[in-house]
């Protein structure tokens, strides 16, 4: 068989990815689910196809073997999408860098797939056990069982089956998919992929058993081991890929995915850009084409410094930044759709705080609270509470609990045609309280938000807190025990008393003027700290109203707003 069955080989890999993309894309819940290992290698295989006219061309070239396996390989390096699409570009590599015998048999598929096995061992920083690498891997042990004269059918069938075995443990050997009860989305996909290669070589799709996807799930035990579930894993793709995301986004703060090639360099630059990424992020995987070409993929929190760091290395080309949140947002994949009741298609308002007190005090208001008193909020948590809700419009009070860039990107993955969410600009839960007090929801949803940020930006607030250990700020240095006041962010106040310090911040913040003081005691105010400040602020500043709740935060002895 000669380059033609090459060429049959993609073309009925394409077709068999495209038949089970979503069923692949619904297994993805490792490294990062986000529903798109189907869509990635559909895309790859695809632009492996496409290369063959482009290098192998249309004169009679396709027929042979190394010159259409060549094409397949600089095509897939290109043209890589995500992590499985980066691998399967050294699989079909591997393929081009054993195809010297002018002819498609099992000495280039043994070859061939250990080969891709090595390549796919020193492109991956970090490998880990039950993913697409262990059944490729599983694959090409098969397929070394046979000698070089062995039927190329024989040998072929004997690879994928493997892999289809190898598949199915899988869950057994990552925890992620054994939590989630699926195979993996890689696995999968490369069991496709080498089906398609028997297709190829004999005619016939094999013939094998249903492959369990999806398992019973495990829970973990205490003892940090894993034991097995016999509750099934329903069926709603939907709800497996909104669980596994929920679970990996609470366990890694990467927010970008960053791909792009690079040319005009060598394996030692190459190295050291490997370095380089495995400090910024995680999944980095660095592959060549053969041919003097790389593909370089990396999951990060900075998609600047990614990209810059490819710049040291070499001419940058073909860059492709993607976010996670967002990208779950287009493909209507990552978490099931909001199913918003006729009866409940009204305004909703979620509000992140801490303390019981101070949660009594926004859900009276009507808000909807998300606490953040034991740990910090995530954007998984702040989003499945939007999400949750089932209104047609959301306002959101972060109230200083998360930053701009992920308010943001939470934003956009639960914002479509039929939900609106608005972001205020609430960075204290002071700030919130002062919003909540002007909301109207008779008002457009826009101008009930701008109306209410407006109320928060007008508020100046502070807090009051004991210093833990020596510190130098901008107004000197406190030691542990001082009491220490802060505008915003900064310290402006520094006693070696709370209370003096409470009064100082106060009568700094009303130096600027106000009518009204909210103060929001903490779990930890001392006894009579309230009262000593509301009389404070009566004798000092006659004419000033002031508002007292007993929020309960942590931290902070008090919060202080003035309007």
């Amino acid at each position: 068989m000669d380059g033609r069955v090459l060429t049959s080989w993609a073309r009925t890999a394409v077709a068999g990815l495209e038949a089970r993309c979503e069923e692949i894309n619904s297994l993805n819940v490792f490294p990062i689910p986000d529903a798109d290992t189907g869509t990635n290698l559909l895309f790859t295989m695809r632009a492996a196809l496409e290369a063959i006219d482009k290098y192998a061309g249309n004169d009679g070239h396709q027929t042979d073997v190394r010159q259409v396996a060549i094409a397949l390989a600089r095509g897939a390096v290109a043209g890589a999408r995500g992590n499985s699409g980066v691998i399967l570009s050294q699989v079909l590599r591997g393929v081009a860098e054993a195809a010297v015998t002018g002819v498609v048999d099992t000495r280039t598929v043994r070859t061939g797939l250990l080969m891709a096995t090595n390549l796919v061992t020193d492109a991956v920083s970090y490998l880990v056990e039950g993913t697409i690498v262990t059944v490729l891997r599983c694959a090409a042990d098969a397929a070394a069982e046979f000698p070089d004269d062995a039927p190329v059918a024989d040998t072929a069938r004997s690879a994928a089956d493997a892999a289809a075995a190898a598949l199915a443990r899988t869950p057994g050997q990552l925890d992620a998919l054994g939590t989630a009860g699926v195979v993996d989305a890689g696995g999968l996909g490369l069991v496709v992929i080498l089906d398609a290669f028997v297709a190829a070589v004999t005619g016939e799709r094999p013939d094998r058993a249903p492959i369990a996807l999806r398992v019973p799930r495990r829970q973990p035990s205490p003892d940090s081991g894993t034991e097995s579930s016999d509750v099934e894993l329903p069926d709603t793709s939907d709800d497996l890929a909104h669980r596994g995301h929920h679970s990996a986004c609470e366990s890694s703060h990467q927010d970008f995915e960053v791909m792009y090639l690079v040319a005009d360099t060598d394996e030692a630059r190459m190295a050291e850009l490997r370095n380089a990424l495995d400090e910024l992020g995680d999944s980095t995987v660095i592959v060549g084409d053969g041919d003097g070409g790389w593909s370089v993929h990396v999951h990060c929190a900075d998609a600047g410094a990614a990209v810059e760091a490819g710049l040291d290395a070499g001419r940058v080309h073909r860059i492709r930044v993607s976010s996670f949140l967002v990208d779950a947002r287009e493909q209507g994949r990552l978490l099931p759709p909001v199913r918003t009741r006729p009866d409940q298609d009204d305004r909703g308002i979620v509000a992140v705080v801490a303390g019981d007190g101070a949660a009594d005090l926004f859900s009276g208001e009507g808000a909807t609270v998300l606490r953040c008193d034991a740990a910090p909020v995530t954007r998984a948590q702040l989003l499945g509470i939007i999400r949750q809700l089932g209104r047609r419009e959301v306002l959101v009070l972060p109230n200083g609990a998360l930053s701009a860039q992920e308010l943001v990107a939470v934003s956009a993955a639960a914002r479509d045609s039929r939900h609106e969410v608005l972001l205020l600009a609430t960075s204290s839960m002071v700030q919130g309280l002062a919003s909540l007090a002007v909301h109207d929801p008779e008002r457009e949803a826009v101008d009930d938000a701008f109306a209410m940020s407006e109320a928060a930006a007008a508020t100046r607030w502070g807090s009051l807190r004991i210093a833990r250990e020596r510190a130098l700020t901008y107004v000197g240095t406190c030691e542990p025990g001082d009491g220490i006041g802060l505008m915003g962010h900064e310290v402006i106040v520094i006693e070696p008393d709370a209370v003096a310090a409470g009064k100082r911040l106060v009568d700094v913040v009303l130096g600027a003027g106000g009518e009204l003081v909210t103060l929001l005691m903490g779990a930890e105010a001392p006894a009579g700290l309230d009262t000593e400040l509301a009389d404070h602020i009566s004798q000092r500043h006659p004419g000033v109203e002031v508002m007292v709740y007993h929020g309960g935060q942590p931290g902070d002895l008090l919060q202080l707003g003035v309007e």
